[in-house]
């Protein structure tokens, strides 16, 4: 449609269109409301002591996940910020005729106009996106924190064995030593102390295999927060603690509260977006063109005003939309499998932790005090005469078997522990 005006009138209709279509379009700069990390150098704990609570304050500082999943948190909002965006107009110039008397000049302003709720659902997408890059970041401070509990106690534990293993290595060495002072009375025979002996060796080697557990776990700590050489002397705690053992329904509440499954939810709301904008493309967009043209032959402007609507005959976007429509349903699928896998693998720590508590219990009341018990009477029995030394290798041996029981049985229920919060995600700190 094109109108015949004076050009001082069009001229400013086009001044206020130019000022109007850029102006809405214009956009300030948005700063980040998001957290930032800012690792000058890798965190090192202190020389001292180290707990727990300082442990897992290091590994939520500055465990490389968390700040990988803090960049994409970040990130998201940049996509958000696009979502919002309008369409940006187009100007064209157009000149027909190279002689001056005859050219006819064109000037116009095209501003392509969203329709059928394109750029809400866009903005919902983008949201989601950000609803799910923050509960990644939560997910993966929630499995840093197990991972944490879990070699903690890993070192503790390393660190009783050591213990424990000294003791032995002690027990031994005391051992051998009466075994020597009978040999040099002639009250038994020399080969009581070779055996003496060789079971002194045994025990020092599996105090080098102590020592080196406890290196090992000491440095997949620290690792934790970056950190390859530990510099603390010793982890505090009570290695002697035992987890809870979550009740079913306690357990089954937490499973439909854990950041997993909300994540699946907020991921078959995003999917439901992209159909809506999928649909919603179906809809061609029109473009009002609003511009001048100055007819020279005439001497004259012209105020120009159209409409442009494709017609979507070749493309409906159906291919796109039924894409979309399949991984919507694809979303769901994922939701209900994701339950299941996520109850039964819960489920199963539950139980060894449940196991792992039922084992220690029965050898703190009976194994433990009953091995050390015959150790001792073993011991004073040789010492007396009554026993052969043979009787004391045995007892010591059971006594050591007892108390790596013991410590395994501890360590497994603390992986177990750890391994439900890993699993739910949902605690981040105590």
């Amino acid at each position: 449609m094109r109108t015949p005006v004076p050009f001082r009138t069009a001229f400013p209709l086009l001044a206020v269109l130019f000022a109007t279509a850029f102006g809405a379009h214009a956009q300030a700069p948005t700063s980040l409301s998001t957290q930032t990390v800012v690792l000058n150098q890798l965190p090192s704990e202190a020389a001292g002591p180290l707990t727990l609570a300082a442990a897992l304050d290091l590994a939520l500082r500055a465990n490389p996940d968390i700040t990988v999943a803090l960049r994409e948190r970040e990130a998201s909002e940049g996509t958000v910020i696009q979502g919002r965006a309008r369409p940006n107009p187009s100007i064209e110039f157009l000149v027909e005729d190279t002689r001056t008397t005859t050219r006819t000049t064109t000037v116009q302003i095209n501003q392509p106009i969203e329709l059928a709720g394109k750029r809400s659902a866009r903005i919902a997408i983008a949201e989601r996106g950000r609803d799910i890059a923050d509960i990644e970041l939560a997910t993966r401070r929630a499995e840093i924190r197990a991972a944490l509990v879990s070699a903690f106690f890993d070192v503790l534990s390393a660190q009783e064995r050591t213990r424990l293993a000294k003791e032995t290595v002690i027990l031994a060495e005391r051992a051998t030593g009466a075994v020597s002072k009978r040999v040099i009375a002639g009250k038994t025979s020399p080969v009581e102390e070779t055996k003496a002996r060789v079971a002194e060796a045994g025990v020092r080697v599996e105090l080098a295999q102590a020592q080196g557990e406890l290196r090992v776990a000491r440095q997949r700590l620290t690792g934790l927060w970056g950190n390859p050489i530990p510099r603390f002397e010793r982890a505090e705690g009570d290695v002697d603690a035992l987890p809870p053992v979550p009740s079913v329904n306690g357990v089954a509440q937490r499973i439909e509260a854990s950041p997993v499954l909300r994540r699946a939810s907020v991921e078959i709301t995003r999917r439901a977006s992209i159909t809506a904008l999928e649909r919603a493309r179906r809809i061609p967009d029109p473009t009002i063109s609003v511009g001048v043209k100055r007819v020279e032959e005439l001497g004259r402007d012209q105020l120009l005003v159209g409409v442009s609507i494709p017609i979507p005959v070749l493309d409906s976007n159906r291919g796109n939309l039924l894409e979309a429509l399949k991984r919507e349903d694809k979303a769901r699928d994922e939701h209900t499998a994701l339950r299941v896998r996520l109850t039964g693998d819960v489920l199963q720590a539950r139980e060894r932790l449940s196991n792992s508590r039922l084992e220690l219990e029965s050898l703190r009341r009976e194994v433990l005090p009953g091995a050390q018990l015959a150790y001792d009477n073993a011991t004073k029995g040789f010492e007396l005469g009554k026993f052969s030394f043979l009787d004391v290798l045995d007892a010591q041996r059971t006594l050591f078997q007892a108390r790596n029981q013991y410590l395994r049985a501890l360590t497994d229920s603390h992986r177990a522990a750890a391994e439900i919060d890993r699993l739910l995600a949902d605690r981040i700190s105590e």
